[in-house]
């Protein structure tokens, strides 16, 4: 249903969790989503905690998904020193080629703790359906 779109991605978001980076809107950080089939629904969940609703933006051109979000750092008063700040900070992005057999018009996102879930309807045009055989009528009778 979905293809990634960059194969060294994975190795990019390893390599900034080692070193500590944090992502930019020029070079975001990978975010980490699961993706399965429920029913006539896709569903797509990407973790983004503290995270707020307004900094989150998706966005659907043609089959391609995009999420992108921003975790700012805590406004604190002058008088607070950070003891450790391990939690990961900038911008987060995610890019996901959907298949001709979802309908993208009807996506619907949910946000709840600290987990974005989109969910993708099955078209119908890809949904199994029956075809019926319109045969012979039977022989024809000849009255004479």
């Amino acid at each position: 249903m979905l293809m990634r779109t960059d194969p060294f991605r994975e190795m990019d978001r390893i390599v900034q969790q080692l070193s500590g980076t944090s992502g930019t809107w020029s070079k975001p950080s990978v975010m980490p989503m699961d993706a399965y089939r429920e029913g006539d629904e896709y569903v797509i969940a990407f973790d983004v905690p503290g995270v707020s609703t307004e900094a989150i933006d998706i966005d659907v051109e043609r089959n391609m998904l995009t999420v992108k979000a921003e975790r700012r750092p805590v406004a604190k008063a002058d008088s607070v020193k950070m003891e450790l700040s391990e939690r990961p900070l900038g911008v987060f992005s995610r890019q996901v080629i959907l298949a001709d057999t979802l309908d993208t018009e009807r996506i619907q996102a949910d946000y709840g703790a600290g987990v974005l879930t989109l969910r993708i309807p099955i078209a119908e045009r890809a949904k199994p359906r029956k075809i019926s055989i319109r045969g012979e009528a039977g022989p024809k009778q000849i009255s004479s």
